[in-house]
């Protein structure tokens, strides 16, 4: 890249500060100096540099390797994980930890942005290093990019820059969608459960209408292979096979841990977020087996197990548990089989609990096909930069 950047491509050395305002036309620091790190690059990832509320002292810029950088300087993160790029629109100092290039006048800034974002995978490859893995000074200062006429450079960075703020807009309002879609299975479930008439259902004990069923620990040693359910499994739209696992356990538990269509699985132990979370099992992998990490019920006859499950969802969702699991371990947090029977459930006529499990499941259904689809076209927009990038760099502009 020698010949493209100022300099060698990257400013070789820490600049005294005479040079600092020789090199940047005059201007003084009247405080603490901005300071920017690949860890602000990794999250910013493609965007313009805004710099963060960090700072460094001149004397610990003169005391460290700290290098200086003008507006425009394209930076990019040198160790693991190589390859986060941004542009600063400040005057700022880096650490050891990025390449600075700064653009001659023969190389437009936001161009050799783009050059460099298509060419990440090669600079990753050129990266070494036993402790960590880092591209070099000498690494940067020999790749190459092509290098078309300056006006060209500008056609091509404005109409990619143009492109990519577009993909941006699209990536944000379906991330929006998405999260709307998400939240849907819980507002069904609020409509259902704070709705004035579920405020006159008479109440029962959970133990009282269900029976607490036999969930096993998993064992290392175990002589038995089992699929085991795992809170993976477990979401408010539906029993997920998928996230059933190969595991050991004793063949005299898994005996009796095997669970049967219609049984209802909560989340006894688990992140703050994902304890208490619940789902029916739909009968598929036949022969999955409950671990001790679950809590396994199973409603009486006069109680709709699709109704139960809609309402213990509806507790989770609500935070409910995650306020008041117990545990020493702030990530791990754990509810008792005590807790689940002691719980009180609404328990409306049959005839109402069928009606409103029918509505929800329809609801469900299509809250979680929404869900999928906004996935895919999150999915495909992601992709949208890394293809713009290769017809761009393709000739196709």
């Amino acid at each position: 890249m020698s010949g493209i950047c100022t300099g060698t491509g990257v400013l070789p050395y820490a600049p005294t500060m005479n040079e600092i305002h020789t090199s940047f036309r005059g201007m003084h620091w009247d405080g603490d100096i901005p300071w920017v790190t690949p860890t602000d690059l990794g999250e910013l990832d493609g965007h313009t540099l805004t710099i963060s509320q960090r700072r460094i002292t001149k004397a610990g810029l003169a005391s460290c390797s700290a290098q200086m950088v003008p507006p425009g300087t394209v930076l990019m993160s040198s160790r693991a994980p190589i390859g986060h790029l941004a542009v600063a629109n400040v005057a700022c100092c880096t650490n050891q930890g990025c390449k600075n290039l700064i653009p001659t006048e023969s190389l437009d800034t936001w161009y050799l942005f783009f050059a460099l974002k298509m060419s990440v995978p090669e600079l990753k490859a050129l990266g070494s290093g036993a402790t960590f893995t880092e591209i070099s000074k000498t690494a940067v200062e020999s790749f190459q990019i092509p290098l078309p006429p300056l006006s060209e450079q500008k056609r091509i960075a404005a109409i990619l820059n143009e492109q990519m703020a577009a993909v941006e807009r699209a990536r944000a309002a379906t991330e929006a969608q998405l999260e709307a879609a998400k939240a849907l299975p819980a507002a069904y479930l609020r409509g259902v459960f704070n709705s004035p008439e579920a405020k006159s259902w008479p109440r029962m004990k959970l133990g009282e209408v269900c029976d607490l069923l036999p969930a096993k620990s998993i064992a290392t040693v175990g002589d038995a292979e089992v699929l085991a359910i795992t809170t993976a499994c477990l979401t408010e739209t539906g029993f997920q096979p998928s996230g059933v696992k190969a595991a050991k356990m004793w063949a005299v538990d898994a005996a009796e841990c095997v669970v049967s269509p219609g049984e209802i699985l909560i989340a006894r132990s688990n992140t703050p977020d994902l304890v208490g979370r619940v789902a029916m099992f739909s009968g598929e992998p036949k022969g999955a087996v409950a671990s001790d990490l679950t809590i396994r019920i199973r409603p009486k006859d006069d109680l709709n197990p699709s109704f139960v499950t809609a309402y213990l969802s509806f507790l989770y969702l609500t935070g409910y548990w995650k306020d008041r699991a117990g545990g020493a371990s702030g990530s791990m947090k754990k509810i008792t089989r005590s807790q689940i029977l002691d719980e009180q459930v609404p328990i409306p006529p049959v005839s109402e609990q069928t009606q409103i499990v029918a509505r929800l499941s329809e609801q469900m259904a299509a809250a979680e096909r929404t869900r999928k689809a906004l996935e895919r076209q999150l999915d495909t927009i992601n992709k949208l930069p890394a293809a713009l990038l290769r017809r761009a760099f393709n000739g196709g502009l």
